[in-house]
């Protein structure tokens, strides 16, 4: 069995900068920073005016993890014990949950819930319910 390590003050500025980042879109743009949805309009026929910027979202997101290593000399030790066929599936899946539910974790869970979206909080539910269920069954069935 794994163990997950506690981390309360790297977690709460995370998710403190998730949600400074979400602000400073809405405010900037007026979207929402669903994470699928700007990346899923980075491919024709999405050619706009926003091209730009939705450009330089998903390239912040890429680049953040070298940042982090120049600043520190270092990246956070991460173990996969899954292989390279169940990281296909799980990409895949994930893809398609974003797709069939409309939107990610980052536009339903982040942006959805503070807005109070009755639709965000049962996305938000269900994707969180699949996740603890898998947790469990990798955990303690396998």
């Amino acid at each position: 069995m794994s163990v997950t390590h506690f981390t309360p003050v790297a977690s709460l500025l995370g998710g403190a900068l998730i949600g400074l980042s979400a602000v400073l879109l809405m405010w900037a743009t007026g979207r929402i920073a669903g994470v699928s949805g700007i990346a899923a309009r980075l491919f024709p026929p999405y050619e706009d005016r926003e091209f730009a910027g939705r450009l330089a979202f998903v390239a912040g997101l890429i680049a953040a993890p070298l940042v982090v290593r120049l600043v520190t000399g270092s990246l956070p030790e991460q173990t996969i014990a899954a292989g390279v066929p169940a990281l296909i599936v799980a990409g895949l899946l994930t893809g398609f949950g974003s797709v069939w539910g409309s939107g990610c974790t980052s536009g339903h869970g982040v942006c959805g819930l503070s807005r109070l979206s009755v639709r965000s909080l049962v996305a938000t539910a269900t994707f969180m319910a699949a996740g603890m269920a898998t947790v469990f069954v990798i955990r303690h069935w396998s």
